[in-house]
């Protein structure tokens, strides 16, 4: 079950740090599958600061270090993927180490339906890059690896920055 996140301070009065999390993968089984990217924005009130695990970096450790300091998590269908994926694949529990906020359950109770990029378009929020989606995600890293095709990889990396800024404006236009 989400936890939703609704304080707006912490215990020392400093405001809550929020992450905004969106990982890719080479399949949709978290257990046949792995995970290629975890895109991570941190906001702390002051500047955002986006993180990008890749490849053999995508571990437990580095995941932990990425989100130090982080009062809340923000995903779209995390509850269901991202997070789940994540703690078959790293052995790390994000929902019971941090409150968790999955958007997908906000654009539902506001008639919103169907994917995070489908959801985005309808609000008018933009990417920069359009006409990719999870199946290409997953061919652009396979282009990386087999044929070190670094514009692959860029392009991949792109695409996973867009979507967890799309949940920080997905975020500020239904929770305010």
């Amino acid at each position: 079950m989400t936890r939703q996140a609704t304080r707006r301070k912490t215990k020392t009065g400093k405001r809550p740090v929020e992450a905004y999390l969106d990982i890719e993968t080479t399949g949709l089984s978290r257990f046949m599958h792995d995970i290629t990217v975890v895109g991570i924005c941190i906001c702390d009130g002051k500047r955002d600061k986006i993180i990008q695990l890749v490849g053999e970096h995508v571990n437990g450790k580095n995941l932990k270090k990425a989100l130090d300091g982080v009062d809340t998590i923000y995903t779209y269908y995390g509850s269901r993927f991202d997070l789940p994926f994540i703690e078959a694949a790293l052995d790390v529990d994000l929902e019971s180490a941090y409150e968790h906020h999955d958007l997908m359950y906000d654009c539902w109770a506001n008639g919103l339906k169907g994917g995070l990029k489908a959801v985005c378009e309808r609000l008018g929020i933009t990417r920069s890059l359009s006409g990719i989606d999870g199946r290409q995600a997953v061919d652009l890293w396979y282009r990386h690896i087999n044929h070190s095709d670094q514009k692959s990889l860029d392009t991949l990396l792109q695409y996973n920055r867009d979507d967890i800024n799309s949940l920080k404006v997905l975020k500020e236009i239904l929770l305010g």
